[in-house]
């Protein structure tokens, strides 16, 4: 009887080395989709930046990030942030019955006088 409780003991101990294993590898695969998504984002918006303004292509990591902090990491551009944030938001707060949706355009540019308005 005592051998049987010690050869299950080593059977229970063996599955938590497994799981374990198994518990590893999986968190791994976790961190890897999560790194492949984050390098997807940061290649997509770098491209997209270097598409709208070409000559930051010839500046030094430095140069580019002083462009950043005096253009973008300021005052100025926390507030557009904020603002954009906001009318996200605001497009997926859901809608009382009866009333209309925010009106959404479909080519993903601002309305001109939206940003006449606003002094972008």
């Amino acid at each position: 009887m005592a051998l049987n409780r010690l050869v299950k003991v080593e059977n229970i101990d063996e599955q938590i080395a497994r799981l374990q294993n198994q518990r590893k590898l999986e968190m791994q695969k976790h961190k890897a989709e999560e790194r492949k998504i984050r390098d997807r984002r940061l290649y997509r918006r770098a491209a997209l930046l270097e598409s709208l303004l070409p000559d930051t292509i010839t500046l030094t990591d430095e140069q580019f990030n002083t462009f950043l902090h005096k253009t973008v990491a300021n005052n100025f551009g926390r507030d557009k942030l904020t603002q954009i944030i906001a009318e996200i938001e605001t497009m997926n707060t859901p809608v009382s019955t009866g009333a209309t949706p925010p009106n959404k355009t479909n080519s993903g540019t601002a309305n001109p006088q939206t940003v006449a308005r606003s002094g972008a």
